[in-house]
């Protein structure tokens, strides 16, 4: 089962999430979608498994300094398009594992995925 951990090198929850796989020997590879982005077409299959308001990460920075007209009316193909424009928008960390996505860094679910 193939196992990758998508988000930003950076982030503080990301760093838990890897030392959470690497304390419990989870091979993982690591996807940066800051450094080399996300494909809209890859969001659009996350959101059709999980929904893009897990996805989009409103309470971040980025989200926060969007004009309050890019805030207004958000729905699916728009949120979709921000994601993919500016990456720190996205929830992290998104951990697929096979076919199953976790998105944000919660310890239990991580658990639960690994048996």
């Amino acid at each position: 089962m193939t196992t990758t951990i998508h988000g930003i090198k950076a982030c503080d929850t990301m760093k838990k999430a890897r030392d959470w796989l690497d304390s419990h020997g989870v091979a993982y590879a690591f996807h940066d979608y800051k450094a080399v982005g996300v494909e809209p077409a890859v969001l659009q299959a996350w959101a059709a498994k999980v929904g893009w308001e897990v996805l989009l990460n409103r309470s971040g920075t980025t989200f926060r300094k969007l004009p309050d007209a890019a805030k207004t009316g958000i729905d699916e193909a728009k949120a979709i398009v921000l994601m993919a424009e500016q990456p720190s928008m996205i929830k992290r960390p998104v951990l697929a594992v096979g076919d199953d996505l976790i998105v944000g860094f919660k310890p239990e679910a991580y658990a639960a995925a690994f048996g």
